[in-house]
């Protein structure tokens, strides 16, 4: 394991560790981003269990162009925030995992929050 990877994980680790003491009862929205696409659930803790899900390899994204720039993944914010109303979701906690907030994480969640979910 390259020293990078060792330090990304620690940084994860360690937003992931402050968003879920900050939640304490709230749902927490976790974004992975890779190379090719970008990924968002909506996690409850207290059960370890995916309430619901959005990425730009869904069925509904596909032949929208490009999956891996800001305007997907704004896309994605805004259908996480869909899916979340649908199943009564109006507050989260942002979880970013190891990623700096810029980028198509940001957009991620500028789009999310655009649709009316509360961070």
């Amino acid at each position: 394991m390259s020293r990078f990877s060792n330090n990304f994980r620690r940084r994860a680790n360690r937003v992931r560790y402050k968003a879920r003491c900050k939640s304490f009862g709230k749902l927490r929205l976790s974004v992975f981003r890779s190379e090719r696409h970008i990924y968002a659930q909506i996690i409850d803790d207290a059960w370890g269990k995916t309430l619901c899900s959005a990425s730009t390899v869904d069925k509904n994204f596909r032949g929208s162009g490009k999956s891996a720039n800001c305007e997907a993944a704004a896309k994605v914010g805004v259908m996480i925030a869909g899916k979340a109303a649908e199943a009564g979701i109006k507050e989260v906690v942002f979880d970013r995992g190891g990623y700096n907030y810029h980028g198509r994480v940001k957009a991620l969640a500028d789009g999310a929050r655009g649709a009316g979910l509360l961070f």
